[in-house]
């Protein structure tokens, strides 16, 4: 066994782990600085995986599988993003903007439990059963080993240098290997099986699906599963599982191939439905009449340089850790116990980055709560879209870790919520433009459903088209923002212009009905409520979506009319306001307490992250008072979520407190994430992934501001490292070098020709570098040089 001496490390007291750890480092001597290696860039286990969360996961952006790593049999649980059943349809209630004028004058008047009432029997859609509409797994691919026992040095591993999953273990004196991997080239999934004597594969290979109705039949060398989900009304799919041997003999037995004494084993998956309309048999006849002409190598060759073209844009380079040395899940066991490992955050940060890679691709579906990877017939939530902060998570990443194309299937995925979020906004509140609500699934239903609770909050597509504009901010793609971006923003403002109502009381502008999502006060009456006018997360959500829109009217020079509008709005909006006791309000109405203070969505600080509303250079105040909100949730047992531990991740860093950032980045490894990395909400999510990856980015390097930020947040876990290829607002590509603490260089990449300003340590200098230019600064903001 690989490191058999430290095989036990997650059974180990703390008081014998610490001293040990210490002793490795100043004995065999302290870690050095070196290139991100192939080795530091693995996840590796000594076992095989013993549930689904301890799984691999591989992925090309369409199909996904969970690589168990099984001796004598190995399970692939396969996904493909579009497998959805659907057994009925969202629709709005018939003549609910009728109700919409008296629930506001009920709210406006405080009484809360009447206009939630009215509310629920009015507005909300008519519930449909738990998982009528749900993502789905494809299916399994098992194969069963024979003739191997005794096994000895086993070691499986997911390699995010090549996106390769690897097992290999001896078995009487037999070396076997097996090599998993999704390639988006050749749309394919690939199993490779070796052995190190001839004739030493000998298997029974099954593809089946859980539940009733898919059919197996054998067509050559291949197994062919096809159904039509949900009786006739789900996506209709087909999968083709082809079998090559080299040497041996096959044979086929109750749809199963049997496989004896073969050199070598190699699967090919392949998979296609009809959610784009399309005929799954000629999309599977396409896929493999040109696998058919590739070897395996070419195959594994294609899918490395097109994985690696998205991945090796960002290197992060800290000094390994003492327990580097340790499988990964005995890296995240000893967290539990207080072992530093800095390192596992440079694991920890490129695994999210090939997540988004692995999940989300140009023409795709986007990332849904579990990425791609969702098992059975009815996972968590139905792993659907949840736009009320989960999938905007997903994409936090995408544009500060140079992913910026990935960020393109979640938008393209919002602008087709258009179609059916005009007839929301019309149905449900008598005005144009296009909502969405709280979630949605492949199927881009925009009604309010479910509780009042999180059902009645009409910003889902407002937040989203926020998205819009922060993807021309990094790019200026000007084509994107005038065919997509803008007409996008534009729709979600209108409805939202149109949304807003005058506060009696104030004079000011509110938005209502709404809540602060998912989250509930107590009412006078002593009962509790989510229902209110002008919640502090609207406000702010009004706020950027407005200010981008009217910023991308102008690059685009039109609608000077409809920009108009929207700046006289903003300067009635109702303001964020800060309570007595030093916190920013959740709910305008101060006397309005938390039902439950420690909530795991922190809404109300939108305007600090993801928006750049709350910023130190114009808004300090906001920013202290931001610091009593974190603070006061925390205390009552706030950040309970992979998720939420995530965000708060990531206000912390805007916060400028590296620390804090490092502190809840530890007690998300402890408590919130699985042997195999993935993020326990629980259960499984991956957004908490996704957030926690774009906080270690905002640690490195903020552009939110209208300034470049080297180092803003570095924790003083962390004092020496390198970065590069991190991406600015404005088109900047940024490396650093950082020792003892402070910035030592910094190459900053000119894509566009911006001005450029930067901020070190205090020092704020301007450039001007012209498009395709370099400078390479030193700590003071001096240039050292200035290159092509």
């Amino acid at each position: 066994m690989r490191y058999s001496f430290l095989s036990k490390i997650d059974r180990w007291p703390s008081y014998f782990l610490k001293p040990l750890l210490y002793f490795i480092v100043i004995v065999m001597g302290a870690p050095q600085m070196s290139a991100q290696t192939s080795e530091s860039l693995k996840l590796w286990y000594k076992r095989p995986a013993s549930n689904w969360n301890e799984a691999l996961p591989v992925g090309n952006g369409s199909i996904g599988a969970m690589v168990f790593g099984g001796i004598q049999k190995e399970r692939l649980q396969i996904n493909e993003e579009s497998i959805w059943s659907k057994d009925g349809a969202y629709t709005d209630r018939p003549n609910a903007h009728k109700y919409i004028g008296e629930i506001r004058k009920l709210l406006f008047e405080g009484r809360y439990s009447e206009a939630e009432k009215l509310y629920g029997k009015q507005v909300l859609s008519p519930r449909l059963p738990s998982n009528t509409n749900t993502y789905q797994t494809l299916g399994d691919i098992t194969l069963t080993f024979d003739g191997i026992e005794d096994v000895t040095e086993y070691y499986r591993d997911l390699d995010l240098n090549n996106a390769t999953s690897t097992t290999r273990f001896n078995s009487k004196g037999v070396a076997y290997n097996r090599t998993v991997f999704a390639s988006a080239v050749d749309k394919a999934l690939i199993l490779k099986a070796t052995a190190s004597e001839l004739g030493k594969i000998n298997c029974t290979i099954r593809l089946a699906r859980p539940g009733d109705g898919e059919k197996i039949t054998v067509q050559d060398n291949m197994l062919i599963m096809t159904q039509q989900l949900s009786n006739g009304k789900g996506v209709k799919y087909e999968a083709r599982l082809q079998v090559i041997t080299k040497s041996g003999s096959t044979k086929v037995i109750d749809n199963q191939f049997i496989v004896k004494n073969a050199d070598e084993l190699e699967l090919r998956l392949v998979a296609g439905t009809d959610f784009r309309k399309n005929n799954p048999e000629v999309l599977c006849d396409s896929y493999q009449k040109k696998l058919n002409v590739l070897s395996y190598n070419k195959i594994l060759a294609n899918h490395i340089a097109e994985y690696q073209g998205y991945f090796n844009r960002v290197k992060l380079e800290i000094p390994p850790s003492a327990a580097a040395g340790f499988a990964t899940d005995e890296r995240v066991n000893a967290q539990k116990r207080g072992v530093n490992d800095p390192s596992l955050a440079a694991l920890y940060f490129q695994f999210g980055r090939y997540l988004l890679i692995s999940s989300s691709k140009p023409g795709g579906l986007p990332a849904n709560l579990q990425g791609i990877w969702a098992d059975g017939l009815t996972p968590p939530w139905n792993s659907d879209y949840h736009i009320n902060i989960n999938i905007q998570m997903n994409y936090w990443p995408s544009e500060t870790t140079n992913l910026s194309e990935l960020h393109l299937p979640f938008l393209e995925f919002i602008a087709g919520l258009r179609e059916n979020g005009r007839k929301t906004a019309k149905n449900i509140y008598g005005i144009n433009g296009f909502v969405a609500h709280h979630t949605t699934d492949a199927w881009r239903f925009t009604s309010p459903i479910g509780k009042t609770e999180y059902g009645a909050w009409p910003m889902g597509a407002a937040w989203s088209s926020t998205h819009f504009w922060e993807h021309y901010l990094f790019t200026e793609d000007k084509e994107f923002l005038q065919n997509l971006g803008y007409p996008v923003m534009k729709e979600a403002a209108e409805f939202l212009s149109n949304f807003l109502i005058k506060d009696p009381k104030t004079g000011m502008l509110v938005t209502g009905p709404s809540m602060s999502p998912e989250n509930k006060f107590i009412t006078p009456d002593g009962g509790d409520a989510a229902l209110v006018m002008g919640p502090a997360m609207d406000l702010q959500i009004v706020r950027h979506l407005f200010n981008g829109t009217i910023s991308a009217s102008k690059v685009l020079g039109v609608d000077k009319k409809f920009r108009k509008k929207l700046e006289q709005q903003l300067t009635n909006l109702t303001p964020s306001k800060i309570g007595k006791d030093g916190r920013i309000l959740e709910w305008s109405d101060e006397s309005l307490k938390e039902v439950w203070p420690g909530h795991r969505h922190i809404s109300h600080l939108y305007g600090l992250h993801p928006s750049n509303e709350f910023n130190w250079n114009d808004s300090p105040q906001y920013m202290e008072a931001a610091k009593k909100v974190i603070q006061a949730r925390l205390r009552e047992g706030g950040g309970h979520t992979g998720w939420s531990k995530g965000w708060i991740m990531n206000f912390y860093a805007r916060l400028l407190n590296g620390d804090q950032v490092w502190e809840n980045l530890v007690d998300l490894w402890a408590h919130k994430t699985y042997p195999n990395l993935f993020d326990d909400h629980p259960p499984f999510q991956i957004d908490g992934n996704f957030g926690a990856t774009a906080a270690l980015a905002e640690i490195l390097v903020q552009s939110h501001a209208g300034e470049i930020n080297l180092l803003p947040a570095l924790p003083k876990i962390l004092p020496n490292g390198e970065v590069s290829g991190l991406m600015a607002r404005g088109g900047f590509e940024v490396d650093i070098e950082w020792q003892d603490g402070k910035m030592k260089t910094s190459t900053i990449h000119s894509k566009l020709g911006n001005k450029l300003k930067v901020r070190n340590d205090g020092i704020i200098k301007d450039f001007d570098l012209e498009k395709g230019k370099s400078i390479l600064l030193n700590d003071k903001l001096e240039v050292i040089r200035t290159f092509q």
